[in-house]
């Protein structure tokens, strides 16, 4: 899995049937304490989760992609499939909702 934030959203009218009623989201790599990771570290993913713009998600890409109830046989690469509350590590809380 990998942490990003989302920072836009993808809209497409005329597309892959399989692809229809997906949500797209543009998310950028975030560390554990929200910062991006890059300048241009961008992917594009459906949401499984109803996530919203400025929220800090968890997903994944691959084939790992197309494991969720809602991608399971789509042409999907990447996916997220969780929204983030907070990040903890070594007793320490490195981001919170």
């Amino acid at each position: 899995m990998l942490m990003g934030k989302i920072v836009g959203t993808v809209v497409s009218t005329q597309k892959d049937e399989k692809l229809e009623g997906l949500k797209f989201h543009v998310v950028k790599h975030v560390d554990f304490d929200g910062n991006p990771t890059g300048t241009d570290n961008f992917v594009i993913t459906v949401d499984a989760v109803g996530a919203g713009i400025g929220e800090i998600v968890l997903f994944a890409s691959g084939s790992a992609a197309r494991q969720t109830s809602i991608t399971k046989d789509r042409p999907v690469d990447a996916v997220i499939m969780a929204i983030v509350d907070v990040v903890e590590i070594d007793g320490k809380k490195r981001y919170v909702k």
